[in-house]
């Protein structure tokens, strides 16, 4: 019996039977369904999905029709950082607008967080009004909230990492909300400076990474910003599947944040003012790719069904399905992307 090439999470060869692929199909699914206690995908969405990833043809994609747009992170770093082409962020937006048919893209500095963006906002502001007065796409200015640079050495705060294994839980606790209080009062202060300066949009990138109180300082940012700018357009992107509970006792709107899977982070993100909503499904690199692209669908289907607002899942580099790896293979972002848009609903990635 001729077997079916895939991968693995960490982006190795894979070779599946038919019923191998199915059984990972549905693993995976049901999983995402347990975990985030989800309905789980149809069995004609299952069956759709074992289509598309055992098309024997290396790139597939949607059926005329089906297209979205794109959106990004970290947009200007790519080419320069990762790709090591001498280019500079104007270049770089260019690109990706003349040559690459980019629908957005986003200008971020390559200390990619609010709080050291503050420092050189001039710089900034004259960057982004160059690319403005150069691109017809939109153009998003991003960062992360990252409230981990508030802690010493890098600031003034005392690591919370550090006093909670001491057992100094209330100066642990003390010290992320003092974060977070800085951390809004950076974000509002950037990001009002990027609107000012022709910015179409501010992206809130890799939120919750440093825990709920980064995911809570983001969305009291969102909105007070939203009420002194009501044409801001926002888009946040999660660092996580669920968020992580380093304070445990934060809540927006009377609604707990440590613990919410993507489907709840929509709703406190709505109610914010966001106008686009990233969600993150983590990649498992000891799973097969099939396993974890039916974990994001059956996530990002939770999402979508749910949402007023567009949904733009996170699809790259070890997020979504796709692989744990700094350069996605061709095959398994394609698949990942054809099943986030055909089976998750995905209105954008």
């Amino acid at each position: 019996m001729d077997k079916i090439f895939s991968r693995m999470g960490d982006g190795s060869a894979l070779w599946l039977t038919p019923e191998e692929l199915r059984h990972e199909l549905r693993s995976g699914m049901e999983d995402a369904a347990d975990m985030g206690k989800i309905p789980p995908l149809s069995e004609d969405e299952l069956e759709h999905l074992y289509d598309i990833c055992a098309d024997p043809r290396k790139v597939v994609t949607v059926k005329p029709g089906n297209e979205v747009v794109h959106s990004f992170d970290a947009g200007t770093l790519k080419f320069p950082l990762r790709g090591g082409l001498p280019i500079d962020r104007l270049g770089t937006v260019l690109a990706h607008e003349r040559a690459m048919c980019s629908d957005t893209f986003e200008m971020g500095h390559v200390d990619y967080s609010f709080k050291p963006v503050k420092a050189i906002i001039s710089e900034e502001r004259q960057a982004m009004e160059q690319v403005q007065l150069n691109a017809t796409m939109p153009v998003y200015y991003g960062a992360m909230p990252n409230l981990g640079l508030y802690t010493k050495p890098d600031g003034p705060i005392d690591n919370w990492s550090e006093l909670l294994p001491k057992g100094m839980l209330n100066e642990a606790l003390a010290a992320q909300e003092e974060a977070m209080e800085m951390a809004i009062r950076d974000i509002c202060y950037v990001a009002e400076a990027m609107h000012e300066s022709g910015a179409d949009g501010i992206n809130f990138d890799t939120v919750g990474a440093s825990g709920d109180a980064d995911v809570l300082a983001s969305l009291k940012a969102a909105e007070q910003l939203k009420k002194a700018f009501p044409e801001m357009h926002i888009e946040m992107g999660m660092a996580g599947e669920f968020v992580l509970g380093m304070h445990g006792r934060l809540e927006y709107d009377g609604v707990r944040l440590a613990g919410l899977y993507s489907h709840q982070q929509l709703k406190v993100a709505e109610k914010a003012g966001v106008d686009i909503f990233g969600p993150v499904i983590n990649s498992k690199s000891s799973k097969s790719t099939p396993w974890n692209i039916a974990r994001s669908c059956t996530f990002v289907k939770a999402c979508t069904e749910i949402a007023s607002i567009p949904i733009h899942p996170n699809a790259g580099m070890g997020v979504g399905g796709v692989p744990v790896t700094s350069t996605a293979p061709v095959d398994a972002i394609s698949r990942a992307s054809v099943a986030l848009i055909e089976i998750g609903k995905a209105d954008g990635l």
